[in-house]
């Protein structure tokens, strides 16, 4: 088993340039440290309504309030502006940012438990001796000689379909084959519930994928067991 770097079409050009926009790691930096009631704040504020910091502030009093600790609620107004100015691109725009963004926040994450003993990397394939190679990178790995991770990042409960699970489970089995365990993960920056519904409906094998959604996000970081 070994890593690729990802085919360097017209789409991964265009989507380099986002994923090197100053703002996706700025966003994803205050996300890494972010409470599980910011990250809720974030996702609704960068779904797209035209919905004003205000009106958000209001949402959110246990953020915003007058009793607040003065550094929270200032990192939660961080927070809340760059999540506000996710949402005021386009939708193309804004799609492929908050898909960034949630791949930056992972890679974070994970460079967290890493610390330096194996790379994590972005929009990698990963090979076979024997088996053809899948098109589709994927959005994170985690490259240790011994215990190496692959991870594909979605925006919402919707992007679950069984092309992904499929080609996570399909990388599990094939590393299994080469006697290597390979981690495999899918992250989603929604609720849980989502996740696990819309799972529900695929009739696709994810025995061997590990769900992260909005809530254990954390996980990322904790040391493999």
């Amino acid at each position: 088993m070994r890593f690729q770097d990802a085919a360097r079409d017209a789409r991964t050009v265009v989507y380099a340039g986002i994923q090197a926009d100053p703002l996706v790691a700025r966003l994803a930096g205050l996300l890494e440290s972010a409470s599980y009631a910011e990250r809720l704040l974030a996702r609704a504020a960068m779904n797209g309504e035209r919905t004003g910091a205000e009106t958000w502030r209001r949402i959110f009093p246990t953020l915003f309030g007058g009793d607040v600790d003065e550094g929270l609620r200032a990192h939660a107004e961080q927070l809340l502006a760059a999540s506000l100015e996710v949402a005021d691109r386009g939708d193309a725009a804004r799609n492929q940012y908050r898909g960034a963004v949630v791949e930056e926040l992972t890679a974070q994450l994970l460079a967290r438990r890493a610390a330096g003993d194996a790379p994590v990397r972005r929009e990698r394939r990963v090979l076979f001796d024997g088996v053809r190679a899948e098109i589709h990178p994927y959005d994170v790995t985690v490259e240790s000689e011994t215990r190496p991770e692959v991870y594909d990042c979605k925006w919402g409960a919707r992007g679950i379909n069984a092309d992904v699970l499929n080609q996570l489970d399909d990388a599990r089995a094939h590393a299994a084959d080469e006697e290597v365990d390979l981690r495999v993960a899918i992250v989603v920056f929604d609720a849980r519930r989502s996740c696990e519904i819309r799972l529900a409906r695929s009739t696709a094998n994810r025995e061997g994928t590990r769900l992260i959604a909005l809530e254990t996000l954390d996980d990322l970081g904790e040391v493999r067991p």
